[in-house]
């Protein structure tokens, strides 16, 4: 049995599991979802074009896009395991945007090419930066209720 199948017994007073992917997670998972298949799609395809001319700006958007994958299907299981798990993948999320974006801020030549993270996400509107910002203030809510 998950976390998500248990449901309370009456009168026990154990709290049912929260639901991530409701409410403002939902929004939540929209977003990881086309990030998920935004960053996908653009690694595989500069992979199979290109891989030798940025092989590690193309490497480091696909880790974003397993990352992103991961915490989508994170918000939709749901369950107190699927948060805990969430909440580490935004906490790298984050830790990779700002290393990435700080390393292609100091050192423009360090990548052949952007990736998803390159200049916090300048190229997406910033979202990269916003968006674990965001999962981890849902995630910590959803801790407590």
């Amino acid at each position: 049995m998950t976390d998500t199948e248990r449901t309370p017994a009456a009168g026990t007073g154990e709290k049912q599991p929260f639901d991530l992917g409701t409410g403002p997670g939902r929004v939540l998972v929209w977003f990881y979802g086309v990030f998920t298949v935004a960053a996908a799609s653009r690694s595989i395809v500069q992979m199979i074009l290109d891989f030798g001319r940025a092989p590690l700006a193309y490497v480091l958007s696909a880790v974003a896009a397993v990352v992103y994958g991961f915490i989508t299907y994170s918000l939709v299981r749901g369950g107190e395991t699927a948060r805990r798990t969430a909440l580490v993948c935004c906490a790298a999320e984050l830790l990779g945007v700002l290393v990435v974006g700080t390393w292609t801020m100091a050192e423009p030549s360090a990548f052949a090419d952007a990736t998803v993270w390159s200049d916090f996400g300048m190229g997406y509107l910033f979202i990269p930066v916003i968006l674990p910002i965001t999962g981890m203030m849902w995630l910590r809510r959803a801790r407590k209720a």
